[in-house]
């Protein structure tokens, strides 16, 4: 078992921010763009090296649910019906240490492929 592991998992009422407490008494604020956009899923991050996907138009979604997967582990469930995400104590820890940097580079991956962080309107 890590040796670190949340001591308090908190959604905030709007559902677009997670906070995590350690316990060593460290907490981060992480955004719900973040956690889906870095999920460590498939999906997202491909099956090796290289095969990651940079997923746009998600600033406003929502966390949905939250689902322990054993004691080392939460499941977080997206109001875009994403939830294959299994996110690790030790990965939360490091989006909430790195998540600024990891987040500027996924903002630089948008614009590098023209997208942005924003949903896309249906054509009329």
């Amino acid at each position: 078992m890590s040796e670190i592991w949340p001591t308090e998992l908190r959604v905030s009422k709007d559902r677009h921010r997670l906070t995590v407490t350690f316990n060593d008494g460290a907490s981060f604020d992480l955004s719900a763009e973040m956690l889906r956009v870095l999920s460590p899923s498939a999906e997202v991050q491909g099956h090796g090296q290289g095969q990651g996907v940079t997923v746009p138009g998600k600033r406003n979604v929502a966390i949905l649910s939250m689902t322990p997967t054993g004691n080392y582990a939460v499941r977080i469930g997206f109001d875009d019906m994403h939830d294959t995400g299994i996110f690790t104590w030790s990965y939360l820890r490091e989006l909430g240490e790195k998540g600024e940097e990891l987040f500027g580079e996924y903002e630089k991956a948008l614009a590098e492929k023209g997208m942005t962080r924003d949903k896309a309107e249906r054509p009329r």
